[in-house]
């Protein structure tokens, strides 16, 4: 018999293909809220998260031994615009979800991400003091915290991934794909840096950190940090496509934006130490990303 898998934020980008990536490993129950989705082999539901009791009631239902907490409010200048809507999607249903996997035992994973600092300095280790510096980030760090505080045991994943996306949300990837292969230029920012890592690779090293039954704060990234403009030139080198068509933009010339870290680079060598392995370079993971296209995560149904 599969053991139960909980994902929230079923209709997302992350959450979907989580799902389909381990179905054949858990019986996965899908939960959603306002946006449904019906993947062949998983239980799509819809799960309310505004309170601990619904939430522990759905896991209990699954009979999830490990929830992975993926829903959350994620439009950075959404939440700066609304930062009630941040505060109540980010913390208050984190600390939800948290609540509810101690009670019921269940072994939590909260993705959060690597805006969290500052963007001042590059590769941040988890020592490093955070400095978060919109409502976006205000509100994640926060969510870390309740979380910890709620479930010690759970494991926060610090994370900025690409892959193929569904067809109502577009990853980073998506994007700069479909605008080469049309023939349009596309600006990208060459002072903004990250260490993106292949979803599928996020998801895998997941679940080493999950069979390990390690707690606390991971940094889930790739190997290697590199500009967004760069990045964009490496995904036309690995799909045939013209990098002229790749322009550099400034993200400090963007006013317009709310707030943004110029450098979101982390180090991963916490996580890699726990999984047993790196994760590899940007260019190989894109060489898995283009063969990954034609497995890419078909929806029965959207509505």
């Amino acid at each position: 018999m599969k053991p139960g898998l909980l994902i929230t934020g079923g209709a997302g980008l992350l959450a979907a293909n989580w799902a389909a990536a381990v179905m054949d490993t858990y019986a996965v129950t899908l939960g959603m809220h306002a946006r449904r989705i019906m993947i062949d082999g998983v239980d799509c539901r819809i799960i309310s998260l505004e309170s601990a009791d619904s939430i522990a009631t759905a896991i209990k239902e699954a009979s999830a031994s490990v929830v992975v907490h993926a829903a959350a409010m994620t439009n950075v200048d959404a939440c700066e615009a609304s930062p009630t809507e941040a505060h109540h999607a980010n913390v208050e249903i984190a600390r939800n979800v948290a609540r509810a996997c101690a009670a019921c035992g269940a072994k939590l994973l909260h993705v959060s991400t690597d805006h969290v600092f500052s963007g001042m300095n590059s590769m941040m280790d988890e020592a490093e003091a955070i400095g978060p510096i919109n409502v976006y980030a205000q509100t994640k760090a926060s969510g870390e915290v309740a979380v910890l505080d709620a479930c010690p045991s759970a494991i926060v994943s610090r994370t900025n991934f690409f892959g193929w996306g569904l067809p109502y949300r577009k990853s980073f990837s998506d994007t700069v794909v479909e605008a080469l292969r049309s023939g349009q230029k596309i600006g990208l920012f060459c002072d903004a840096f990250f260490t993106p890592i292949l979803m599928t690779r996020l998801i895998d090293a997941s679940l080493g950190l999950i069979e390990a039954d390690v707690s606390g704060v991971f940094h889930m990234v790739g190997d290697e940090r590199l500009s967004k403009y760069e990045f964009g030139l490496r995904i036309a080198k690995a799909f045939d496509l013209d990098p002229d068509l790749v322009r550099p933009t400034r993200l400090a010339e963007r006013l317009d934006l709310a707030p943004r870290p110029l450098d979101l680079s982390l180090d991963n060598r916490k996580m890699c130490s726990v999984i047993g392995h790196d994760i590899g370079d940007v260019d190989s993971q894109l060489v898995w990303l283009r063969e990954q296209e034609s497995d890419r995560l078909q929806l029965k149904a959207v509505s």
